[in-house]
């Protein structure tokens, strides 16, 4: 006899060869919070912890099979979306994920690497506000992110709130804008709704720069989600999940950190090595 699966999240995604980021480190994510990943690849990257030096969007169509053998097949409790490569790639998961209204949507727009290299053009920006956002459970942008997405162009000084609105506006039931690229002594992140405020949660800003730490938070959210919790307590306990693997996060390169996902597995070895 078979014991019952654990949720099954649905991840489109690029490959990140590093797992700092990208469908890798969903992967990880998911899995160390009780889920299984299934993951759609929508682009491949040559990167290392340093940057991105080469974007490949897969083609849509091959995107569109991928995802509908799979959704055939199984059935699953939540879909978190990330960088998707092209606005073909955006309108092919758009016309999937409508044909699944119930299953919660997360979607994470990917628009730059933490480098600051650039990962989606405008008219695939374009389509994600207009096809994805409306579709979404939550949106998950960092300051800069909720500008360009909001916005559609650079604004470096457009209240976060107006941004939010403009999301929910456009049709996302919440928004939560991170504050990691604010010049803030905390990490202020704020969860948006239709009738404003729903949570605002400070953290302890940590020193150096962190690859895949949006990644992170976002999954957190979806495996949360797929696991049950309501959007606000999925919501603070994927922050928390997400500060806990930073504040443990190792370097394996010469570039940025990456969040040690199962930072819960190796806590007795770390304080044995201390």
């Amino acid at each position: 006899m078979y014991l019952p699966a654990p949720p099954l999240v649905l991840v489109f995604a690029g490959s990140d060869p590093t797992a700092g980021a990208g469908l890798q480190a969903d992967l990880l994510t998911l899995g160390s919070l009780g889920c299984h990943g299934l993951t759609v690849v929508t682009a491949l990257t040559v990167q290392d912890t340093s940057g991105v030096e080469q974007v490949m969007a897969v083609d849509a169509g091959w995107v569109a099979s991928q995802a509908r053998r799979l959704l055939a097949d199984v059935g699953i409790s939540a879909i978190k979306i990330g960088l998707l490569g092209s606005v073909e790639n955006v309108a092919a998961v758009a016309e999937i994920v409508a044909d699944y209204p119930d299953v919660p949507l997360v979607v994470d727009p990917v628009l730059a690497s933490g480098r600051g290299d650039e990962l989606l053009d405008e008219g695939a920006l374009a389509a994600l506000r207009e096809l994805l956002v409306p579709q979404s459970t939550i949106v998950t942008p960092n300051s800069i992110e909720a500008r360009r997405l909001a916005l559609g162009a650079d604004e470096d000084d457009a209240p976060l709130a107006e941004c939010a609105s403009r999301l929910l506006g456009a049709g996302a039931e919440y928004v939560l804008v991170t504050g990691t690229h604010e010049r803030s002594p905390q990490v202020v992140n704020t969860l948006y709704a239709a009738d404003g405020v729903v949570r605002e949660d400070r953290w302890e800003r940590l020193p150096g720069l962190y690859h895949g730490s949006g990644c992170t938070l976002a999954s957190a959210i979806a495996a949360l989600l797929a696991n049950g919790l309501e959007v606000s307590e999925a919501v603070r306990e994927a922050q928390e999940y997400t500060w806990q693997a930073l504040r443990a996060a190792f370097r394996p390169g010469m570039g940025q950190l990456i969040p040690d996902r199962f930072f819960w597995a190796r806590g007795a070895n770390r304080d044995d090595a201390a």
